[in-house]
């Protein structure tokens, strides 16, 4: 690895903020069989959707934007009917143009949609569609990213081909992101060259206005509301950031037809890390350079953590987005870097170890728990407490972030077939 340039880090940001309509893991399946149909000049009689586990597990009980309906088998559907490949993750876009619902719900009753666990898939992140009209199949297949298309065959003969093994993804040269480099750029980077990451701040808080007009999921959001009307709670910092936070996941994993700004590949960590910074910088009445700088901070922070545990990992994301939003709450409070690097200690000493079961409205519950917990820990790190470099934190920041990636990927391998082991006996097939 090589020092990162200010350039690089841009990139990343782009990169890692990228809009989705709906989950992403659905998502990537639609996009298989958007490609197929694109192929295939037409919508497909037959859609045949392999997957590995960890999309299944995220696709069994989340709610597909604009169908009322959950699960994997509506989204390969919609994907084969009105899908377009070249929308990437807001592929379902067109869901509500027409009779394209209509159509792609008699498919799944019809039967004519069928979703399997491939057993023995390359990666956690891979997604195979295998589309039939007349005489015509096209095979599309997505690995290692939820817009990585790497494949697509007609009638046997490639169409697209991208060389990749997974090994070579995971061990492909990339800048030396850091928490010092990370600290540096958000200090000295021309504010022009970042401002594209307010655009994810007013499309995240559209669906969080959203989540709270209407009644969408667990309801968490409205809920801290009402109470806080009632006198129940505080209209305070951390109130607000849960109303906003929660009431975006809410909307987000009951099917609102909203897209949401994500980070590293994931609608709700998009939701954490960029909902409680805009909050706390209306609360401390900070400028909009000063929010710009924090949600570079947050979303990078983020998407260094996400870095050593990779795609789908049995830990629950919040801990990465929860502590990107810790990390730009200490520094719209004034802390300094030693600050930052205490509070990202204190998320990593409280939420390492929750597990993922699969995308669900109860994910905006752990958003609730993510969203406390950081802005708990920038409180704490403002007052000079910090956690003691004991269990798995150490006195070197960077190694204690390799430690959780650890913790995510070896030593909860078990857990995650154990967690999937679970959830596919309650449904062992769409």
């Amino acid at each position: 690895m090589y020092q990162v340039t200010d350039e690089q880090i841009i990139e990343i940001l782009r990169q890692e903020s990228v809009p989705a309509l709906g989950c992403t893991e659905p998502v990537a399946c639609a996009l298989a069989c958007a490609r197929c149909r694109e192929e295939l000049g037409g919508v497909p009689e037959q859609i045949e959707v392999w997957v590995s586990g960890n999309i299944y597990k995220n696709g069994m009980g989340v709610g597909i934007p604009g169908s009322g309906m959950t699960g994997l088998p509506i989204a390969a559907a919609l994907g084969a009917v009105c899908g377009k490949s070249m929308y990437g993750l807001e592929v379902l876009k067109d869901v509500s143009v027409g009779d394209n619902l209509e159509v792609a719900k008699n498919k799944v009753t019809e039967g004519a949609v069928s979703v399997k666990m491939k057993e023995d898939a390359v990666d956690k992140l891979y997604a195979e569609a295998i589309c039939r009209k007349g005489n015509d199949t096209v095979r599309t297949v997505i690995v290692h990213a939820h817009t990585n298309i790497v494949l697509v065959e007609k009638n046997g003969e490639t169409v697209f081909k991208k060389e990749y093994t997974v090994d070579a993804c995971d061990k492909k040269e990339r800048p030396e992101l850091s928490v010092a480099r990370i600290w540096d750029f958000i200090q000295t980077v021309d504010i022009s060259r970042i401002e594209f990451i307010l655009q994810g701040a007013e499309m995240n808080k559209a669906i969080s206005n959203e989540g709270l007009k209407s009644a969408y999921g667990l309801q968490i959001g409205r809920t801290l509301q009402e109470n806080i009307a009632k006198g129940l709670l505080e209209d305070d910092l951390l109130n607000n950031a849960l109303i906003q936070a929660t009431a975006a996941s809410d909307a987000r994993m009951d099917g609102c037809e909203k897209p949401v700004m994500t980070n590293s590949g994931s609608g709700n960590q998009g939701i954490t890390v960029i909902l409680p910074v805009v909050v706390a910088a209306e609360r401390l009445a900070s400028t909009r350079e000063q929010l710009t700088r924090a949600l570079a901070l947050s979303n990078l922070i983020a998407a260094h953590i996400h870095y050593y545990l990779g795609h789908l990992s049995a830990l629950c994301g919040i801990l990465i987005a929860g502590t990107g939003s810790a990390s730009a709450i200490t520094y719209l409070m004034g802390g300094d870097y030693d600050k930052v690097v205490n509070t990202i200690k204190t998320m990593c000493s409280n939420l390492t170890g929750m597990m993922c079961d699969g995308a669900k409205q109860g994910c905006a519950l752990k958003v609730y728990s993510g969203v406390s917990a950081a802005v708990q820990a920038a409180l704490l790190s403002m007052k000079g407490i910090r956690t003691n470099n004991d269990g798995i934190i150490e006195d070197d920041i960077e190694q204690t972030i390799r430690n959780v990636g650890i913790i995510g990927t070896a030593g909860m391998e078990q857990t995650d077939k154990t967690i999937l082991d679970i959830m596919t006996k309650k449904r062992t097939n769409y």
